[in-house]
């Protein structure tokens, strides 16, 4: 599968740019997954539901499925954090996986960047930031510079470099 990232420090407008580009490559006919990085501690699953009681009484895996959709959770329970090709491997095939996050990893990324956030560019010390989408101008950097907000010509630069025409 190909895999394209998208990375940013907080509030610089990842996830927004992840679900405008999610629309607009489905749009065009491809299929997509998403794998996102939470730094923190996060649950999918709300206390005193039925599969929040099997984790609690130590169920490693609790898969809950619907007519519509299924999820499988899996307990790390202490194990190391898997990695981004292990994960990958988990999900099944589609033409481009987007992954916000997973900055230090070595998949090609492309860096939102808000002037307002007063953080410095990733893409300066970077080789896997090969773009930047930004609020503003950033003619000193070598990598292509798109306005945050130009959703098409972000999905044309992605298709393009991964090698989806």
């Amino acid at each position: 599968m190909k895999t394209f990232g998208i990375v940013g420090w907080k509030n610089n407008g990842k996830t927004g740019l992840m679900e405008r580009l999610v629309r607009e490559i489905t749009a065009r006919g491809f299929t997509v997954s998403t794998i996102k990085h939470a730094h923190h501690r996060f649950d999918i699953d709300q206390e005193g539901k039925d599969s929040f009681r099997h984790r609690e009484a130590g169920a490693q895996e609790v898969l809950l499925s619907s007519s519509n959709r299924y999820a499988l959770m899996h307990e790390v329970r202490g194990e190391v954090e898997p990695t981004l090709e292990e994960l990958l491997g988990k999900l099944s095939p589609v033409d481009l996986v987007l992954i916000e996050g997973y900055k230090r990893d070595a998949h090609a990324k492309i860096e939102a960047h808000r002037t307002s956030v007063a953080r410095p560019l990733i893409a300066r010390d970077d080789q896997t930031v090969v773009a930047v989408a930004s609020d503003i101008a950033l003619p000193d950097l070598t990598q292509p510079v798109f306005s945050l907000d130009d959703t098409k010509a972000i999905t044309g630069f992605i298709l393009s470099y991964v090698g989806l025409k």
